[in-house]
């Protein structure tokens, strides 16, 4: 008799979390006789592309999703342009840029739960292609216009239908309308946000370098506003006098704050200034946000910088004009300071006018700004100030 052929069959758990496939998992072992296996548990997509600043403050539900659903498994799909807002964060467990690949591959996947903060077509459409058992946030329909996946959903939705539900009726932040829409509880979770300890060190650095970390109070002024909606940057002469008056007041020294757009912009503020001011130029976004966190106090529009300050727990002077303030959470380290013309907030894409910037003055930032430094006398560097702001 010819002898039986043994079965090829290979042992795996491909439910296993640090399971890979085309490649050795961390612990470089086959499956059978593991000892490291975890099941994924509730498998979550996450589906938020951009923008960046958003993304950030989308990070509070991470823990609690985790919290909920234990074990679980957390993939986040996301626009390559904000994936490095989300490096490092302890609560993702894939990170999934967008493009062909990966749509193809979500295609196939099967989730527990797909939660989509995202309104952009091509996010809805992927929320309602996938294969998912709940479905929380906005869905695509056969109209090709956006809808709530779930109950929770609807006055997040509704948002985005009213002006003057928007901008004078609403009272919910961002993060409370983030879990109602998968319904669960607020309870002003933080910012989840890794900076990595080269881009902290060298932060510290180039802030010795440049005479920022002498014991002064340093004030950090960021100069853009995003490209998105009009007016969400204060103008130049603003931000000239207002380092003066810190400098002079405060004996701060002023830090210019900005991305590639900023980079002329703050090369001729630097050039036209009265007082010597430190231009940060341009970073990545881990040295920018450590220089962000070494500040004392960050003066900003609404825009990924003030996102930044609030995810270190840097206290910001957040500067409002074309968009409204209600929805953002600062957890008590923010002061808002926005103009009060009739037009405002409009979130127009473009304005050829600029009453709006012109409406918040020098004195009203500083006004803003000391009430904040008085408010937070913990910072040790600025004590002896507080006599002169009381």
């Amino acid at each position: 008799m010819k002898p039986k052929n043994k079965s090829n069959k290979m042992f795996i758990k491909s439910d296993c979390r640090y399971f890979i496939g085309e490649k050795p998992c961390k612990f470089n072992q086959l499956c059978e006789g593991c000892g490291f296996y975890e099941p994924m548990g509730k498998r979550i997509l996450i589906v938020k592309l951009g923008a960046t600043g958003d993304v950030l403050r989308t990070t509070p539900i991470l823990k609690p999703l985790k919290v909920k659903h234990n074990p679980s498994h957390i993939t986040w799909l996301i626009d390559k342009n904000s994936a490095a807002v989300l490096n490092g964060n302890p609560f993702i467990d894939k990170l999934l840029i967008f493009d062909a690949e990966s749509l193809a591959g979500l295609m196939v996947e099967q989730f527990d739960v797909v939660i989509n903060f995202d309104k952009a077509y091509k996010a809805t459409a992927i929320a309602e292609m996938v294969k998912g058992k709940k479905k929380y946030g906005f869905g695509l329909n056969r109209y090709g216009t956006i809808y709530p996946l779930n109950d929770g959903s609807n006055y997040a939705l509704s948002l985005g239908l009213s002006d003057e539900l928007k901008f004078r009726k609403n009272k919910k932040t961002y993060q409370e309308l983030l879990f109602e829409s998968v319904c669960m509880d607020y309870h002003k979770e933080e910012y989840v946000f890794n900076i990595a300890k080269d881009d902290v060190l060298w932060s510290e650095n180039y802030l010795k370098s440049q005479g920022g970390a002498e014991g002064n109070l340093l004030i950090g002024l960021n100069t853009g506003g995003g490209d998105i909606f009009a007016n969400k940057g204060w103008h130049e002469n603003g931000f000239l006098e207002l380092a003066e008056l810190c400098a002079k007041n405060l004996n701060a020294k002023v830090i210019l704050l900005g991305g590639p757009q900023e980079v002329e912009k703050n090369e001729r503020l630097c050039r036209l200034s009265k007082i010597p001011l430190i231009n940060s130029g341009n970073n990545t976004l881990g040295r920018f946000a450590g220089i962000v966190k070494h500040c004392d106090i960050v003066i900003s529009g609404d825009t990924l910088a003030m996102h930044i300050a609030i995810a270190v727990k840097t206290p910001v002077v957040a500067l409002f004009f074309s968009t409204c303030p209600q929805e953002i959470e600062f957890y008590g380290r923010g002061m808002v300071v926005s103009t009060n013309t009739d037009c405002a907030p409009c979130y127009k894409r473009s304005c050829a006018k600029d009453d709006c910037l012109r409406d918040v003055s020098v004195e009203k930032v500083y006004q803003g700004i000391t009430s904040l430094l008085a408010k937070h006398k913990n910072i040790e560097k600025i004590g002896s100030i507080y006599k002169s702001l009381e």
